[in-house]
């Protein structure tokens, strides 16, 4: 469970992948998504609780190179300005807080707009024509807009290469879902987009700061052990319930296999502390999504906040 996918990992990544697995069924680290330079969510749990998250998650759609902004909303430009500059924050902090020496963890999320076409959030299926099968074919514009785009975020990832910073790299996600343009045509084929992507960062641009963390409970569409460090799977309940989310991880783990070490990598509910500590699932890690998922004092209480940033079985900061 600990080696590495890729045989090169660094130093750095190879000791994430150790605590990661050291961690799971022991205590669970608590992680929160931002994607906005303030940080606010982060500021709020400290507030409330007197801790901040151990993992903290930033996003990319910003840094896509095909935003479309003639024709996008005001959601559309407003989610887009506020992610501008993030990547240098999340840099800063990583290294502010000594990230090589496990003191604090890094994700990345990637709602990548089309890399042609499209119009406004492009991530969505329903706003671009664009059609992942082809970006199969060598040679299409398709393929060739995919490894320009992937070229333009290499460049950022190897920033934190150069600093020794590991990042839990989750691309293609919620592609058991057809909402997302890699997606539209079913999760075997984002299977073979992440493949793709995956030799193409290791193999080409050595890309060794990463860890690769797959996000689907489809079995037909997992990629192999030898792709994969971390499994991982997204949930929003329909309706709030204390739980430890043991139904999940178990459907996580029949879809692909017990090899690889567990996270929730998106929730709208955090699990409940002291189910999770009772019952030991070996959940690595959780992620809270972003503003009101983790401020409007409803789907995660103040009282529950503090009992999780409490608790001794949860890694904080």
């Amino acid at each position: 469970m600990t080696k590495t996918a890729n045989k090169n990992a660094s130093v750095e990544a190879k000791k994430l992948l150790a605590f990661l697995n050291e961690t799971a069924g022991k205590k669970i680290i608590t992680g929160q998504h931002t994607q906005t330079n303030p940080m606010e969510e982060i500021s709020y749990i400290k507030s409330v609780s007197g801790h901040e998250p151990f993992l903290r998650g930033f996003e990319l759609l910003g840094y896509s190179p095909n935003i479309n902004y003639k024709d996008a909303d005001e959601a559309c430009l407003t989610e887009v300005a506020e992610n501008k500059g993030t990547m240098d924050t999340a840099l800063a902090w990583a290294k502010k807080n000594n990230a090589s020496d496990i003191k604090c963890l890094l994700t990345f999320s990637f709602h990548w707009f089309s890399p042609l076409g499209g119009r406004d959030k492009s991530f969505y299926a329903k706003n671009t024509d664009f059609n992942p099968e082809k970006v199969l074919v060598n040679g299409t514009p398709e393929n060739k807009a995919f490894y320009s785009d992937m070229d333009h975020i290499a460049e950022i990832l190897d920033k934190f290469k150069q600093e020794r910073i590991p990042i839990l790299w989750r691309p293609f996600h919620e592609s058991y879902g057809t909402w997302f343009w890699w997606g539209r045509k079913g999760p075997e084929v984002a299977c073979k987009l992440y493949r793709l992507m995956f030799d193409y960062y290791v193999h080409e641009k050595h890309l060794d700061n990463l860890l690769w963390v797959w996000n689907c409970d489809v079995a037909s569409a997992y990629p192999g052990d030898e792709y994969v460090d971390v499994n991982s799977i997204d949930v929003y309940l329909e309706e709030k319930k204390a739980t430890d989310y043991k139904a999940e991880y178990e459907k996580l783990v029949s879809a692909c296999g017990k090899n690889k070490v567990c996270a929730l990598a998106e929730v709208g509910y955090n699990p409940d502390v002291d189910l999770v500590s009772s019952s030991k699932v070996p959940w690595a890690y959780y992620m809270t999504w972003s503003k009101e998922f983790a401020m409007d004092g409803v789907r995660n209480t103040e009282n529950e906040l503090c009992r999780m940033y409490s608790s001794d079985y949860s890694v904080k900061l």
